[in-house]
């Protein structure tokens, strides 16, 4: 486990018997472009099933927090991000939106996801 992994926080899930979606946004994520050394703003989108465990609100806010001063491309965080959360949580399925602000008359929006592969029969 990575040192921002540590931050995360779990519970177990209520109701591990049905599928449902939990959605959290994070309107206030920051990181630093490695490039030009800006800082970079995002509002970060956490939707998941969870199976047994959820994260906790305010370790989640820590955890994103974390990045503050890493020097990360957009592509790079998001991915990194999903990873983590998928290694702590588990969940049956996990997608991030990364919806960074326009930035030299361009924006970015990256979305990674991740499901374990019983559901993706039922989804496909």
């Amino acid at each position: 486990m990575n040192s921002k992994q540590k931050l995360l926080v779990t519970f177990p899930n209520p109701n591990p018997e049905r599928d449902y979606t939990i959605i959290h946004t994070a309107p206030e994520f920051t990181s630093v472009c490695p490039v030009t050394g800006q800082p970079d703003f995002a509002t970060i989108i956490l939707e998941y099933i969870p199976e047994k465990i959820c994260v906790e609100l305010k370790s989640y806010k820590f955890y994103l927090q974390s990045f503050r001063n890493d020097g990360i491309y957009f592509e790079a965080v998001t991915n990194r991000i999903l990873d983590d959360l998928v290694k702590v949580c588990k969940p049956r399925y996990m997608k991030i939106t990364a919806k960074f602000n326009t930035r030299g008359g361009i924006s970015s929006e990256i979305i990674a996801e991740q499901m374990r592969k019983k559901l993706k029969k039922k989804f496909v």
